[in-house]
């Protein structure tokens, strides 16, 4: 399959770009079309790279706007894990595609997706035509554990989703320190090294969490991690707001990954800002995540940029602590090889991109860049491309007005929608 691109603007130079396999193989001024490529007359369209979103739980599009404003453990333990007991997985499969309609719309080519019945995910993301990194979260402490071993329970989710292709990627999924017992962590370390597998995990999101972990282990969350042998360059940390210096030293040290999902946090009241700051003082490598569409509630990554510059700015008590472009850096992966993104698009790169709207009066005035990360939304995407296949053109989804209503039935059938 080949595709083409011509007339888009980059950095206001007219350019094309031509993808084979999967992959850019021509971009610039003067790249023309072939015969036999699938041709995108963009028409002054801005060619930009794809988000990525490091840290979601696709399938609770469902659970959007059901028990909001509650402080996290209680939506978790008296919303949330009860419903998630009764999930089969067309449940998770339409859920899925939901999110990822909403993410083609807004712009997002790649996520991380931590939830139940990850083989139905895996489906649903290569149906989608979106690339994912798909773990289940394995718990076996508090009210959400299931019966048998954590092992046994990671063999089957990494079954489910299979081996390692073009759009999926299986990943071990810890849900948490506080939800995964100490045996089964230093298990999930062992695997990920055998196997070479990526780790997810939550940590440090609430106060609370790391005063447990000092109460229970003598060690903060970070430090605890290292001390099984699960900090490392195929870590992600999701969340991180309450880490201090000397965590985000040693985090940096493994090379490990954080992913902040700063509207999440604000809206669950964490009752602190991920320090982005010291983290980029050590070195630490960072992504940027919405959360599941139950707590955040929106996939739409444009929205979290802006929050996640202006938050950092009003911490730091200083306009310039995160400019635009290091704000759009994190955004679409490039401040971690883990995201596998990039805040530019180079020959050889994955044919993951987008063409914006050229009339969007959002980036018509003023730097380019700024205008992504302030002023924008998802809106002003018009054309997503993963993989070298266009999956929206014109700003339309095909087949997204079947999948919203497969995901209301399914929502229904849970108690989740009027």
């Amino acid at each position: 399959m080949t595709l083409a691109v011509v007339g888009a603007r980059v950095e206001g130079e007219t350019v094309g770009l031509r993808a084979e396999g999967g992959r850019i193989v021509e971009l610039g001024p003067g790249v023309e079309g072939r015969t036999g490529d699938e041709l995108i007359e963009a028409e002054g369209k801005a060619l930009v790279p794809g988000l990525v979103n490091g840290h979601t739980h696709a399938a609770m599009t469902l659970f959007r706007g059901h028990g909001d404003d509650r402080p996290l453990m209680e939506w978790l333990r008296e919303v949330i894990w009860p419903v998630e007991a009764r999930l089969t997985d067309d449940d998770v499969y339409w859920g899925t595609r939901l999110a990822c309609v909403e993410m083609v719309r807004t712009g997002t080519v790649r996520f991380w997706d931590m939830y139940w019945r990850p083989g139905a995910t895996a489906r649903a993301v290569e149906d989608a035509g979106l690339r994912a990194t798909v773990g289940a979260p394995l718990i076996d402490l508090g009210d959400a554990a299931g019966g048998g071993s954590l092992p046994d329970a990671a063999e089957r989710a990494l079954e489910e989703v299979g081996e390692a292709r073009e759009l999926v990627q299986p990943a071990l999924a810890p849900h948490a320190i506080y939800t995964v017992s100490e045996p089964s962590l230093r298990w999930i370390a062992d695997a990920s090294r055998e196997r070479e597998l990526p780790v997810q995990i939550h940590l440090s999101e609430t106060e609370d969490e790391v005063a447990r972990c000092v109460a229970e282990h003598g060690a903060r969350p970070a430090e605890y991690l290292e001390r099984l042998g699960l900090l490392g360059p195929a870590t992600l940390l999701a969340h991180g707001v309450w880490l201090d210096d000397s965590e985000l030293e040693l985090i940096a040290a493994r090379s490990a990954t954080v992913v902040t999902n700063p509207v999440a946090n604000l809206k669950l009241a964490v009752g602190r800002v991920f320090p982005y700051l010291d983290a980029r003082r050590h070195g630490v490598r960072v992504g940027l995540g919405t959360d599941g569409a139950g707590s955040n509630n929106s996939l739409d990554l444009f929205q979290d940029v802006k929050t996640f510059a202006l938050l950092q700015k009003h911490e730091a008590r200083d306009p310039a602590a995160v400019p635009a472009r290091e704000a759009w850096e994190v955004a679409t992966g490039g401040g971690s090889s883990l995201l596998a993104g990039s805040a530019s698009l180079s020959v050889g790169d994955p044919a993951d991109f987008l063409l914006l709207r050229p009339d969007a009066p959002e980036l018509e005035i003023g730097d380019f860049t700024a205008g992504l990360v302030y002023a924008a939304s998802g809106s002003i995407v018009d054309t997503t491309v993963v993989n070298g296949r266009v999956l929206m053109r014109d700003g339309r989804v095909p087949g997204e007005d079947e999948i919203l209503a497969h995901a209301l039935e399914r929502a229904r059938g849970l108690g989740l929608a009027a």
